[in-house]
């Protein structure tokens, strides 16, 4: 695409801030223009948001369900995997992955949610619950 193509549509997403786009100036060599967004771009985004959000709301029913520990539900508002979590949390993954079976969870030390709750932004409280 070329630097005076790139689009200007001002998407939702964005909410008037601009990011940085790839384009080919006249000289052929690639440069940064900024844009407001692209309608196709807030279409698609859309639809990936509207995704993410039916999954977070399977999993907290199926937290409340007793199907799977609240850290599960945190970890997945989150955006993140069990490996990234356990990086985040200097936590080994397959204790990780233990930890999101419930019955393993309401077990575990305070100095370990502690460190859940660091790693995921959220208090030991929010930890150990889903909203209702």
């Amino acid at each position: 695409m070329k630097a005076n193509e790139v689009p200007q549509d001002g998407t939702y997403y964005y909410e008037g801030k601009k990011r940085a786009c790839y384009a080919l100036n006249e000289e052929g060599k690639y440069i940064i223009v900024p844009s407001n967004g692209w309608s196709a771009e807030e279409v698609v985004n859309g639809l990936a948001v509207d995704d993410m959000a039916a999954s977070l709301e399977e999993t907290r029913k199926a937290v409340l369900a007793g199907m799977k520990s609240p850290l599960c539900y945190h970890m997945e508002r989150r955006q993140m995997i069990p490996e990234i979590l356990a990086k985040t949390a200097g936590i080994a993954g397959f204790r990780v992955k233990r930890h999101l079976r419930p019955e393993i969870f309401r077990r575990l030390k305070e100095s370990v949610l502690d460190r859940y709750a660091k790693a995921l932004a959220v208090t030991l409280e929010e930890l150990k619950t889903v909203p209702q």
